[in-house]
């Protein structure tokens, strides 16, 4: 028998020990106080219970002792009578057909061993809307079943002050608790097919889907008379005089919000008329058709996609300025001379200027040059506002957006050519990156 070449044994021998040391590695990192890929690195503020309440809520030990649910509405008709009051408003107090949906069947009976629900508590009872939910995360990012783990895993999550990092989980909790959407304790489904059910988060610099929503036709119709539709209805054709985010993105009711995206939000670019986006396509044109004909919602999907490719194009412009910048050895400060991420090895090993949404942008929110910081803020704030305005029909959010997208590129390119007029010979910028009060007291207390 023909003996097998030692070199053919020695990388399967390192595969056999690299591939468990990577999961005992993932494992032994999400094993800290804090959660996600780097819990070791951080510490969880108070508030984290109620924005995670899985990884990081603790019962009160201020009672003890079990009790039965119509013992817990006694109770806390005295103690919490809105709570208590909300909850008789609700289907769980009166449902049809079965016993009332008591605090215990919720949070558990056990006064020290109380749990806020998750989705997986709630899915117990509403199994069809979980697995929507869940199915979600196949679709990858962005997603609802995924914000959490979005923000968690992120290396500038890590690096970020703990304010900062409170107000992201405020909304990526959408992943950990239904009541983002369903308030609790009445958790009515009429509340959440309002457009104010989604604009609790989806608003603000990088998805202003409020401003372009109520400015778009749907938008001021909603204003005008949404007061007086019936909200108690589906959302189904015929039911309602102009859709809403929940009409348009979970349509007929169903518990998922990536499916249909076909620029995955505006923020990486994509090719609009692979073989998967022409289902999503199909799946737009016929939701449209229940107040449109079918060729006038085909054009409006054609001019999003010729918005995309316009905007697309400034940057992709700006980000090879940045990486000539970076060839050259001129980006101020460069990628060895600003901390680099607590959590990476590599950053520190072989430093790196990450450009572009594939190299990292998306994440590049703290230790990046001024320049960079730029090309963020294009990407980030000026493109996605272009990009929510054509989505949602408001062909003057489009028109602002393009206007500061080429503002964005030529001020880029201007500040290119001063970095090379100024050379590489600067002064040392590490005393001014490396240490300071805020950069101490971030460091001492994250």
């Amino acid at each position: 028998m023909k003996r097998v070449p030692r070199y053919v044994w020695i990388p399967v021998i390192l595969a056999l020990i690299a591939v468990p040391a990577g999961f005992w590695y993932v494992d032994w990192s999400r094993g800290g106080a804090g959660a996600g890929l780097y819990s070791r690195a951080w510490m969880p503020e108070a508030v984290f219970a109620y924005w995670d309440p899985a990884d990081f809520y603790a019962a009160p030990e201020s009672l003890g002792g079990s009790f039965q649910g119509e013992q817990c509405v006694q109770c806390h008709q005295a103690v919490t009578p809105g709570i208590v009051n909300d909850w008789r408003a609700s289907r769980h107090s009166q449902p049809k057909g079965r016993a009332p949906v008591y605090c215990s069947d919720c949070h558990g009976s056990d006064h020290q061993s109380l749990h806020l629900p998750t989705p997986e508590v709630c899915g117990g009872c509403h199994a069809t809307q979980h697995v929507q939910f869940e199915d979600e995360k196949r679709l990858g990012f962005p997603s609802h079943a995924l914000a959490l783990e979005r923000a968690l895993d992120a290396p500038h999550f890590v690096d970020k002050p703990k304010a900062e990092v409170s107000a992201c989980l405020q909304c990526h909790s959408v992943a950990a608790k239904c009541d983002s959407c369903h308030t609790r304790h009445r958790f009515n489904a009429a509340e959440a097919r309002r457009p104010e059910a989604c604009i609790t988060c989806h608003s603000g610099p990088p998805h202003p889907d409020d401003e372009t929503f109520y400015a778009s036709a749907h938008g001021r119709l909603y204003l005008a008379e949404g007061d007086e539709w019936d909200w108690s209805k589906p959302l189904v054709r015929g039911n309602y005089k102009a859709p809403t985010c929940a009409y348009c993105h979970m349509q007929a009711g169903r518990h998922q919000v990536a499916d249909k995206p076909i620029h995955k939000f505006g923020i990486r670019q994509v090719n609009p008329l692979t073989s998967a986006n022409a289902v999503k396509r199909r799946q737009w044109v016929e939701l449209c058709s229940d107040c449109h004909e079918a060729g006038q919602a085909s054009a409006w999907l054609a001019a999003l996609d010729a918005e995309r490719k316009q905007a697309w194009q400034m940057l992709r412009g700006a980000e090879a300025v940045l990486k000539d910048l970076r060839a050259e050895g001129l980006l101020y400060p460069n990628a060895g001379e600003r901390p680099p991420y607590p959590n990476s090895t590599l950053d520190r090993l072989l430093p790196k200027a990450r450009i572009g949404f594939y190299e990292g942008q998306a994440s590049a929110f703290y230790n990046v040059s001024p320049i960079e910081r730029d090309y963020f803020e294009m990407w980030y704030f000026d493109n996605l506002a272009a990009y929510k305005g054509a989505a949602h029909g408001d062909a003057a959010m489009v028109k602002r957006g393009h206007a500061a997208l080429e503002k964005d590129l030529q001020a880029i390119r201007a500040e290119a050519q001063r970095l090379r007029e100024l050379g590489p010979v600067r002064p040392d910028p590490r005393p001014l990156w490396f240490s300071g009060e805020y950069t101490e007291h971030n460091l001492e207390n994250n």
